[in-house]
């Protein structure tokens, strides 16, 4: 069983790289920031939703200065 053991080894030593990248796995390289990339997301996140509720906010305006531009022609 040594034997098996030590092939295996020596084959995942010779191959990682190419399993990582055909499996798209994450090293811990990859998620050594990772706290400080979740938070600007989630900041990005509030800022989009802040951003919705102004754009929201003045396309209802929109909508009612053009309904009342239409009610005035009429």
């Amino acid at each position: 069983m040594t034997g098996f053991d030590g092939y295996m080894n020596a084959y995942l030593e010779r191959r990682i790289k190419d399993i990582i990248e055909e499996w798209d796995l994450g090293t811990k390289k990859d998620f050594g920031d990772f706290p400080d990339r979740l938070r600007a997301v989630e900041t990005e996140i509030q800022n989009m939703d802040q951003f919705t509720e102004k754009a929201n906010m003045k396309l209802t305006d929109m909508e009612q200065r053009l309904d009342a531009v239409r009610e005035a022609r009429q």
